[in-house]
């Protein structure tokens, strides 16, 4: 399988560098300071400078004003701005025109109803990370290790990128891509050995699996 992979919520030099190795396509920062993988302007610059063309440097931000995306952009460098918050579309066309960055809009999923969101914000963003719905008061939109029920979304026809998200590890990624059809996927929580801390055995495995090595 020609699955690309991004490993999200990357904190540490050494679990960048077995992301790389593993063959990721993407790789996360975490701007939140709510999340056990927050990084600061100055990690996030020194991880960033040392990744190969070719694999795409993500900042995941949550209702990042423009203040706090100004500071970002001005020092990391970065390839793409994932919205993982209540961003409304006006607010993902926003971002696209200021930075001039291709922007990943998250969209949590629990059930039915929340699949006409995925339309919405299609016709504004660049791609769409589809996740697993947080729960509610959760602290965190995502990270939560949670899987939604992916025959929700299987067979359905999509208009731009997608990538899958939510509960996924190297157990259950491939039959994850085999019920969706994805081409993408994305794994935060489920590389960790515990919260924030990837582990670069699981990274390497992950990646093995989704692309069917």
């Amino acid at each position: 399988m020609n699955t690309r992979v991004k490993i999200c919520g990357l904190s540490q030099p050494e679990h960048l560098v077995a992301a790389i190795a593993g063959g990721a396509s993407y790789v996360g920062f975490v701007f939140f300071e709510k999340s056990p993988r927050n990084v600061s302007i100055a990690m996030a610059r020194a991880l960033a400078i040392d990744v190969p063309m070719g694999i795409a440097k993500v900042a995941l931000v949550v209702n990042a004003s423009d203040a706090e995306l100004d500071a970002i952009s001005a020092d990391v460098p970065l390839d793409m701005i994932q919205l993982h918050g209540q961003e409304t579309p006006e607010r993902v066309r926003e971002v696209r025109q200021r930075y001039g960055l291709p922007v990943m809009k998250a969209v949590g999923v629990a059930g039915p109803g929340d699949l006409a969101q995925l339309a919405a914000y299609e016709a504004v963003a660049d791609q769409i990370l589809v996740d697993a719905k947080a729960p509610k008061g959760a602290a965190l939109p995502g990270g939560n290790g949670l899987a939604f029920d992916w025959r929700l979304i299987a067979g359905r026809k999509w208009t731009k990128p997608w990538m899958l998200a939510g509960g996924l590890t190297p157990q259950n990624v491939a039959e994850a891509v085999r019920l969706t059809g994805a081409r993408q996927v994305d794994v935060s929580s489920g590389v960790e050995s515990a919260p924030g801390i990837k582990d670069t055995d699981l990274i390497a495995a992950f990646i093995a699996a989704a692309k069917g090595n």
